[in-house]
């Protein structure tokens, strides 16, 4: 996976930005804890059976040391706090979130493959 950090609140306009974008199918975001076992197991089967694809960005955050960002995007997206959580965005909108292992590539590329 190609991995676009979210460190910032312009990083998270960014990743909201190319959701809006005509040609981005969607935007995943992946929300990472790096002291969870859960959380780093999600983040390998993600990283393990994502297909790339240059128009659908994926954004990292690890919530540990950006907690406010992770936050505001609960707050921004109308979602409960989780982590390990994956919330797509299209259209400046949550379509998808999962946390933990629920967490399905399948599911995700379900919602947005044409």
């Amino acid at each position: 996976m190609n991995w676009l950090p979210i460190e910032s609140l312009a990083d998270l306009n960014k990743a909201v930005e190319d959701s809006n974008m005509e040609e981005t199918k969607a935007v995943l975001i992946f929300k990472h804890s790096t002291r969870c076992a859960i959380s780093s197991t999600a983040k390998f089967r993600l990283e393990s059976f994502w297909e790339n694809d240059e128009n659908f960005p994926t954004y990292y955050l690890d919530l540990i040391k950006f907690r406010e960002l992770s936050n505001k995007i609960a707050n921004d997206f109308n979602v409960r706090h989780e982590s390990p959580q994956a919330l797509v965005i299209k259209g400046g909108k949550c379509i998808y979130h999962s946390s933990h292992l629920s967490i399905s590539v399948k599911n995700i590329f379900a919602l947005v493959k044409n």
